[in-house]
């Protein structure tokens, strides 16, 4: 028996292909990160430095503190990519062991133990909206988000099936102050640094 292609699937997968080319075609002269959403290319303008990169510096150190060592809080490239959903990420914080670190090309998804993400002051959405849909889809594990605009966060846990597609179950809320647990470990948000009105992140 001869099954036809399903052409919609083909083309949002040759859509998602170019996104992807052009974006590895890029000269790295913008700042900030591209990914890949379903809406299309996200542009998440970042500071180099400041709230947002000083929250990452202290999730990392916090984390690998109480880590075996062959888990890392990884920054930085790679991304994390599931073609057949026609997502690419960059998550700023991702928890993974070094072992799933060693790989051609990008990290898969499915070998994040978590994916952690400062909010943008500039595009608070895409970390409290698009990436609550997306890291499911994706099958990332845990996900856990600090806002800096409010001194929050929140972390989801539990992928389950709806009928709008894998989401999370489980959303515990925290301030900041309050001892929070990702996966197995448990880290303080003390003293993490809030944004001023100068702030651009």
């Amino acid at each position: 028996m001869t099954i036809a292609p399903d052409h919609a699937q083909q083309s949002a997968s040759h859509r998602y292909r170019a996104m992807r080319d052009f974006l590895h075609s890029g000269d790295d002269s913008l700042p900030g990160k591209f990914e890949i959403t379903q809406e299309g290319i996200v542009h998440d303008m970042m500071a180099p430095v400041g709230p947002h990169e000083l929250t990452t510096v202290h999730l990392r150190r916090r984390l690998e503190s109480v880590m075996p060592e062959e888990i890392v809080a990884h920054t930085g490239e790679p991304d994390v990519e599931d073609e057949s959903q026609g997502l690419m990420r960059r998550p700023d914080v991702m928890v993974i062991t070094l072992e799933d670190m060693d790989v051609p090309g990008s990290f898969d998804p499915r070998t994040l133990i978590a994916a952690i993400e400062v909010v943008s002051r500039s595009n608070p959405d895409n970390d409290w909206v698009s990436k609550t849909r997306d890291y499911p889809l994706m099958g990332i594990p845990i996900y856990a988000i600090f806002d800096p605009r409010s001194g929050e966060g929140a972390v989801f846990t539990d992928i389950h099936t709806t009928p709008d597609g894998p989401r999370y179950a489980t959303r515990k809320d925290f301030v900041y102050g309050e001892d929070v647990a990702i996966a197995d470990w448990t880290i303080s948000t003390r003293d993490l640094p809030l944004y001023q009105s100068e702030d651009q992140a």
